[in-house]
């Protein structure tokens, strides 16, 4: 038995799009953005009360970048992992983590831009400069699709991979705050994999309740005399 424990709109996504594409069985248990991730019963799967959690092999496991390793490894076949000794297992791996690297980026902008209700609660310098190291996460993948003699049609060479999986939904949140529109290659790339229906079946549904109550939350001009 396998159960994803899920939130809209969060880095459970990530799991999420990694199973659809897998095409294996797994139970969705989707909650609320709100404290029932405190709860008692929620804390023993996930002690930091945060999604995701995945219950899988009688275990449980709570960290997206362990999760993506180990579903790949235990379903080889698929082809979404690079194992020890295949020539991208390097690149893989930078990559796949690469995703975090972008997270903590979104979610120092989604706290300052949602989670903080007052605008005397808000920094135009954080929200400014998480921007613009966003840009910079941008500015590396544009390089790594980038190759001197052409384009990458994803982030390995080999092929189509979970590192793309967790990329792409790091910038799905990221999109929020920092446009891509600028990055040719990143912004081909991204279209690319988000026509596949692994993507599509990932996102939520038209009537749920997700994080974000807008598409874009530009940087944030501190108003005059505050």
């Amino acid at each position: 038995m396998i159960r994803l424990h899920h939130c809209h709109q969060t880095r459970s996504m990530r799991t999420l799009w990694l199973l659809n594409e897998l095409e294996i069985e797994f139970e969705l248990a989707v909650y609320p953005f709100d404290k029932t991730l405190r709860s008692d019963a929620y804390l023993t799967l996930n002690p930091a009360g945060r999604v995701p959690a995945l219950e899988i092999d009688g275990e449980v496991m709570f960290e997206t970048g362990a999760i993506t390793e180990y579903l790949c490894e235990r379903f080889p076949e698929r082809g979404l992992g690079r194992m020890p000794g295949d020539m991208d297992r390097m690149d893989w791996l930078v990559w796949v983590h690469f995703a975090e690297t972008i997270s903590q980026h979104s979610a120092a902008l989604t706290q300052q831009h949602v989670a903080l209700y007052a605008d005397h609660m808000r920094s135009p310098i954080v929200m400014k400069l998480e921007a613009k190291r966003l840009e910079k996460c941008y500015a590396a993948l544009e390089a790594r699709l980038s190759p001197p003699v052409e384009a990458r049609d994803y982030i390995l060479t080999s092929g189509f991979s979970a590192a793309d999986i967790s990329v792409g939904q790091a910038i799905y949140m990221a999109r929020h705050f920092a446009q891509i529109e600028p990055f040719e290659q990143v912004s081909a790339w991204y279209q690319r994999i988000t026509e596949r229906l692994a993507f599509k079946a990932s996102l939520p549904p038209e009537d749920a309740v997700g994080l974000y109550e807008k598409p874009f939350y530009p940087a944030w001009d501190q108003p005059a005399g505050s």
